[in-house]
């Protein structure tokens, strides 16, 4: 499992128990029963503040052996020369077991699959600098198809590890070295939290952000980006914001994700229903663009064994619909784990792999503190 390049999440799981038959006549509400879990929540204590001290609490960072975000693929390597950024990497959800509402820190199988995570997604910021991405006890993915009380208690004990994580991070890394936010889906729900509640709230830390890389996680430019510290970019070269996008192929069928988005409450307090969304194309780094697929730099695309991955340019386009998603046409042969409603949540940053590692460079060499 752990060798295996392709990151493999619930779009596995979800394609597998409940297959395009039943998703065509039952449709989310099977996905809901299938994963969901049956137990109540089980609070636990919250992690000793000291615990990220601790390496083996890290799936990466600087001295960590066998560093998953280290990987690349043929004709690109790691940053030559010492400094640059220190990246802070919130990884997407890899439990999707309904046994239990958090996974347990130490479970093999989770932290494989989030080191595949690591390999294709942050690895697209290991040019601009450093990368620290640690182990917390995240929500299984079932906590994000409900709106039970349990699904809010099993994100918070999520979000508590995280910023424990972060305290050690910023402690590690010291008070002046540049910084890069990134997360994807559960990982990027985390990260907007931190924004709010930790970069919104200290003006030297939010001079010392880079860039903010919400991907795979709606964010209201109405009710939650004025409570965020920083403005989505303008430009593709600016630096000290926020990115964010959602990629459906065509037709798009976003329903799971609005349903839910409607029903929630910004973080001004005011109803997030009807709302925009943003959405920044990552092939210009602007907000609301188009752009053709000879503006694609790199896509990766899995070996058939999985066991690595090769990059394609000029192969996925890219625009932003009216509501907020990123849509990219007919949508690309690049694995099967596309989610229902041709959700091409799982390959977010894969699709546009080269183009996000020259965004990040470009915005570190745009910063000034």
């Amino acid at each position: 499992m752990a060798r295996k390049f392709l990151y493999i999440i619930a779009g596995l799981i979800v394609l597998v128990l409940a297959g395009a038959f039943a998703y065509r006549f039952f449709g989310n509400d099977l996905i809901r029963m299938t994963l969901v879990p049956g137990e109540e929540f089980r609070a636990q204590p919250d992690v000793a503040r000291n615990a990220y001290d601790d390496k083996a609490m890290w799936l990466a960072r600087p001295d960590l052996p066998g560093n998953p975000a280290l990987w690349t693929p043929e004709g690109y390597s790691t940053r030559a020369t010492p400094g640059g950024a220190a990246v802070f990497f919130i990884h997407p959800t890899s439990y999707v077991s309904r046994d239990h509402w958090n996974a347990p820190i130490d479970d093999a199988e989770t932290n494989d699959r989030a080191a595949l995570f690591l390999r294709g997604q942050a690895s697209a910021f290991n040019e601009a600098g450093e990368i620290w991405a640690p182990r917390y006890r995240q929500a299984t993915f079932g906590a994000f198809l409900t709106s039970a009380a349990d699904a809010e208690r099993a994100l918070n004990l999520a979000y508590g590890d995280v910023e424990a994580a972060f305290d050690s991070f910023l402690h590690q890394i010291g008070p002046r070295r540049p910084i890069i936010l990134a997360g994807h889906s559960q990982g990027a729900l985390h990260l907007t939290h931190l924004l709010r509640d930790r970069i919104a709230t200290d003006p030297k830390l939010q001079r010392r952000v880079v860039a903010a890389y919400v991907v795979g996680w709606p964010i209201s430019r109405t009710t939650d980006l004025p409570r965020l510290g920083l403005p989505d970019c303008a430009t593709a070269d600016q630096a000290h914001c926020i990115l964010s996008w959602q990629t459906f192929a065509e037709p798009a069928d976003p329903s799971l994700i609005v349903d839910t988005y409607d029903k929630t409450t910004g973080f001004d307090g005011q109803p997030r229903r009807g709302t925009p969304m943003i959405c920044t194309n990552p092939l210009t780094g602007t907000p609301g663009a188009t752009a053709p697929a000879t503006a694609n730099l790199g896509t990766l695309y899995p070996a058939a064994d999985l066991a690595t991955a090769a990059i394609t340019a000029g192969k996925v386009p890219a625009r932003c619909d009216e509501r907020g998603f990123l849509l990219i046409g007919e949508g690309p042969a690049v694995g099967p784990y596309v989610l229902p409603g041709n959700n091409y949540h799982v390959y977010d940053y894969s699709l546009f792999w080269a183009n996000v590692r020259a965004d990040a460079n470009r915005r570190l060499a745009a910063f000034k503190p």
